[in-house]
């Protein structure tokens, strides 16, 4: 066990920036992928621990929610995957003395890189009202804090209740159960900032807030169009889908507004081909959009696509679907001009989108937040949805729609009723099986619980994993909000900037990870996780804990609910005990997991039933899929500014930062880089590795006179064949550039795709 602190550069001194690639994976991402193993984990704890990894009778990835084969290889997982392991089983340790040592101001200053690089939470740490420090102290203590403070508001509603993707199911229903019999909807969660416009678009048209497609859809699909998302980053072994989906004959069509090495070819490291042969091309058709433009572009894909009425699928409109009539005639006429300067594309490119489009016979398409955090990111992805009803591509084999999540199992935490917006059904469910009257009235989402800190009106915040105040937008503004809570609770395995960030109390309390293993009364536990495609199954580590000392989630929360819910009728420690009873109850209120259990037991689990996948069922008001009309929009970027939008770097997922790299984007030792297309850095009277700052311009929702800014200062200009108009910087450095009011219409998803930005040198 290593408790020492560990020293890592906490800077951008160093930055070196080289071309970027054309191709992603590799040997080189091996290299790197083992690499990093070794040096959290070591070779035999490397070993031992990879080769459970995504496996049937072995644990599911903490990071991201792509679906595994039916036949799984022996290494089945990627370059990030394995980061995210190794952090989660390295053999650092961050001790009582650590925390001793180093002041919670000091822990601010700190970047989130060198504070996850200092290893596994070991004990509870309790900051007391006036503490500079945090202390230790034990779970019990801990858990009565907790417990008192929520028993001690005046409204339940006083009380947040948070959690990221990486819970497990049978954890998220327990949160979740705990929090409205305690009297609140207040759950907001990660995906308020991520696919919540997804869920509200789908919802409206097809009945579903989830994708409709499996992973043999994606493989076997005729046309797959992948919008505003970086699988060779973010989702890597969706790669292998894509790959597999070239060797089918398909067509791959990519829209981004960045050239991603991912999408412009594959090497996979298990094939002689991608070792050392030259790889497979996966885009045939790549369109650099200008960013917010793709609501344009489909609409304009849906005006040329009703031009030909052969390509139509005349039965399915008039059979599944509705409002065709008033979808076509608002596309009647197209006024081009517009279109091409909202997408940044010719009329001859979009003409040879929509002859890919009616050449399929199944079309898939994909997106993730490129697609998700504008201002009209609804009605874009209705607009998406729109063009795949016109040739009856949902419920047939290899066509839909496929919204790529994030985080493993931020699927599955919706699904068992973390929201803010619960359904009627659900509840009724929940109140029938646990003889309780769950809260009907609507909770706080993530900005929404923000405003609510910040106004007086929440003075309890509880997140179960997260990073909440790096992962949500206006910085400053968020900080300065939670430091009013009266109580500040992160149940977490790594330290992160939010636990720098506390109310006038705070605690840290460390849990178990995904790969270790969870020990309760009846024995070794299994949890269960919910991939993108709506398929159900088993994880279960093996590694002994961090400590022997920590809970795990489950634990946490049911002995939670037993010290702040004394009185309550359910039976937590029997939860606590046998995760076997979770299921049961899932199994009874919430739709499509009956016999949960018998069904767990399959290696590869159960999928979900999908209605519109099923049967082409929508369960909407009409009880049809709907055709929707949307005004075409586009931002408005003022002469001398950009559209900038925040990304992740290939050394990263989410808020967790393994490194300083970059690879595929050719950025070495540093973060703080913004990549502006070189023409428009000469428009501007700017240069190639100037440094700058970065300052956001908003004019709020109703185009008020007045117009706010926000800085993020010194940033090294790196000269990117981006789209023209465009920039993009990562985040959480330039999520203080986003107004914590500048949300999605409908959804209230923070607008982190196109932020209006000047860049100023630095002085």
């Amino acid at each position: 066990m290593v408790a020492r602190e560990l020293k890592v550069q906490d800077s951008d001194d160093h930055l070196e920036v080289s071309p970027p690639l054309h191709s992603a994976a590799g040997v080189p991402a091996v290299t790197r992928a083992m690499r990093m193993a070794m040096k959290q984990m070591g070779p035999a704890r490397s070993g031992r621990t990879l080769l459970r990894l995504n496996q049937p009778g072995g644990f599911d990835c903490p990071g991201c929610a792509w679906p595994d084969p039916g036949h799984t290889h022996a290494a089945e997982f990627c370059e990030n995957g394995v980061k995210a392991v190794a952090e989660e089983a390295t053999t650092r340790r961050v001790t009582p003395e650590f925390f001793a040592k180093h002041s919670i101001e000091e822990l601010r200053g700190r970047t989130d890189y060198w504070l996850g690089q200092q290893g596994r939470l070991t004990t509870p740490m309790h900051k007391a009202p006036g503490d500079t420090h945090y202390r230790p102290v034990s779970w019990d203590a801990a858990l009565d804090i907790v417990a008192g403070h929520l028993r001690g508001l005046s409204d339940p509603d006083e009380a947040v209740f948070y959690t990221s993707g990486r819970t497990s199911n049978e954890a998220a229903f327990c949160y979740q159960l705990f929090a409205r019999a305690y009297g609140t909807n207040n759950m907001p969660d990660c995906s308020n900032m991520c696919h919540e416009s997804s869920g509200t678009a789908l919802t409206e048209s097809i009945g579903i807030g989830k994708g409709t497609v499996t992973l043999t859809d994606v493989e076997n699909a005729e046309l797959l169009v992948v919008a505003g998302q970086n699988p060779g980053t973010n989702h890597p072994r969706m790669l292998s889908a894509l790959e597999a989906a070239k060797k089918c004959g398909a067509r791959i069509v990519a829209i981004n507004p960045l050239p991603e090495a991912g999408l412009i070819k594959f090497r996979n490291p298990q094939t002689p081909r991608g070792v050392i042969g030259p790889g497979t091309p996966l885009a045939d058709l790549y369109l650099q959009v200008r960013l917010g433009g793709d609501q344009a572009l489909f609409q304009a894909l849906g005006h040329l696509l009703l031009q030909r009425p052969d390509v139509l699928d005349k039965d399915f409109i008039a059979q599944h679907t509705s409002g065709f009539e008033e979808y076509a005639a608002s596309l009647a006429t197209l006024d081009w001009d517009a279109t091409e300067r909202a997408t940044g594309l010719q009329h001859s490119e979009i003409e040879a989108l929509a002859d890919e489009f009616a050449r399929s016979r199944a079309t898939t398409i994909c997106w993730a937040m490129g697609l998700t955090q504008h201002r009209h990111a609804v009605a874009t992805i209705q607009d998406v949805v729109d063009v795949l009803l016109l040739q009856g591509n949902i419920g047939k084999p290899g066509a839909g729609v496929c919204p790529v999540r994030g985080h493993s199992n931020v699927q599955g935490d919706r699904t068992m009723g973390v929201w803010e917006k619960p359904g009627e059904k659900f509840l009724q469910a929940l109140d029938d099986e646990f003889a309780i009257t769950a809260p009907r009235e609507h909770g706080y989402d993530v900005v929404d619980a923000v405003r609510a800190f910040r106004d007086g009106h929440a003075k309890v915040f509880m997140a179960v994993g997260g990073n909440f105040v790096r992962a949500t937008s206006d910085t400053d503004v968020t900080a300065a909000s939670l430091e009013k809570a009266a109580l500040t609770v992160h149940v977490s395995t790594k330290l992160n900037g939010s636990h720098a960030v506390t109310g006038d109390e705070a605690l840290i309390l460390p849990t178990i990870g995904r790969t270790e293993e969870d020990l309760q009364v009846s024995g070794a536990q299994r949890v269960s996780v919910e991939d993108s495609m709506s398929m159900v199954h088993a994880s279960q580590g093996r590694l002994r804990p961090a400590d022997p000392t920590l809970l795990s989630e489950v634990a946490i929360i049911c002995e939670l609910a037993r010290k702040t819910l004394p009185d309550s009728t359910i039976d937590w420690p029997a939860m606590r005990g046998d995760y076997r009873v979770i299921r049961s109850h899932i199994a009874a209120v919430v739709p499509g997991f009956e016999h949960f259990e018998t069904r767990l037991e399959h290696p590869g689990g159960f999928l979900l039933p999908s209605p519109p996948r099923d049967e082409r069922r929508f369960e909407t008001q009409s009880g049809k899929a709907t055709f929707t009309t949307h005004e075409m929009w586009a931002p408005d970027c003022p002469p001398g500014h950009l559209l900038l939008q925040t990304v992740r770097s290939h050394d990263q997922y989410n808020t967790t930062i393994y490194g300083m790299d970059d690879h595929y984007r050719g950025i070495k030792d540093g973060r703080r880089v913004v990549f502006v297309n070189p023409d428009d850095l000469a428009e501007l009277g700017l240069h190639d590795e100037q440094i700058v700052d970065i300052v956001s311009v908003w004019r709020g929702t109703a185009g008020a006179d007045e117009v706010e800014e926000r800085r993020a200062d010194r940033f090294r200009i790196v000269s990117y064949p981006t789209a023209r108009s465009c920039a993009a910087a990562y985040f959480p450095e330039t999520n203080v550039l986003v107004p914590l009011d500048s949300t999605a219409k409908r959804s209230n998803t923070p607008t982190s795709k196109t932020v209006v930005v000047r860049l100023e040198p630095s002085t």
